[in-house]
């Protein structure tokens, strides 16, 4: 049986080959107030294991550098956390865009403290921001009086994916315009602390596949020594 499932987990192995991802625990929960500017505000992508929990876009992605060792950044807020919950975030893309990403996931807090991060943050959030008209300022106007953002408790941290272009070519105009980078992003909470929750139809799949492998060498192994029995019989006879 278990020869029978190696060609199944090899599937799922490679299913995940150009996958980097990050484990940890979701934070104390703070207090978000309702004052601007607000997470809202920042413009950002927001992950919740709840109702958005994987997104498909395009990373920007640049060769590594001086002032950015580690590629260029992009942020996102991962909101409606669970306090003490065992979480994963993934970032999945194509080997036809060779790229090394580097995950890593800080509190409010930490950023707010940290000159570096909140530099980062603001650069990359000022490159989000929509070009403001008037109708779509005052879209906005209206738009913030009715659904503007309330004091709340909340388990939430910000995710920073630091994406390096890692090839090399003749062609100049790709050394020079590193394109984007086509990616699935997902925030994966696991099963009892074990399981990532996106897994758990693969996990069913092979284990109805074991059974019915099972099954069915049981009644080929039935045949067979059936088979044998009446054989020996005839050969007796002769």
């Amino acid at each position: 049986m278990l020869t029978n499932l190696a060609p199944i987990l090899l599937f799922v192995a490679t299913a995940y080959a150009n996958t980097e991802k990050a484990i940890f625990l979701g934070p104390a929960t703070v207090n978000i107030p309702s004052a601007h500017p607000t997470l809202t505000d920042l413009h950002i992508d927001t992950l919740s294991p709840n109702n958005n929990w994987a997104i498909r876009t395009h990373l920007n992605a640049q060769f590594p550098n001086s002032s950015l060792p580690h590629g260029k950044a992009t942020w996102l807020i991962l909101d409606e956390l669970t306090e003490g919950q065992r979480y994963e975030v993934r970032v999945c893309w194509a080997a036809t865009q060779p790229t090394e990403f580097k995950i890593n996931t800080y509190e409010l807090q930490t950023v707010f403290d940290t000159a570096e991060l909140i530099s980062e943050l603001s650069e990359y959030s000022w490159s989000r921001q929509p070009v403001e008209t008037d109708n779509t300022s005052q879209f906005k106007s209206e738009k913030s009086v009715h659904v503007s953002d309330t004091e709340r408790e909340a388990s939430v941290l910000f995710l920073q994916i630091l994406a390096a272009a890692d090839y090399y070519t003749t062609n100049k105009t790709l050394m020079n315009h590193v394109p984007p980078v086509y990616v699935d992003i997902i925030l994966d909470p696991f099963l009892l602390g074990v399981l990532p929750r996106s897994l758990l139809p693969t996990v069913g799949y092979i284990i109805v596949v074991a059974i019915a492998s099972w099954f069915i060498a049981r009644q080929i192994s039935i045949w067979i020594r059936n088979l044998g029995v009446e054989e020996t019989p005839e050969k007796k006879t002769q």
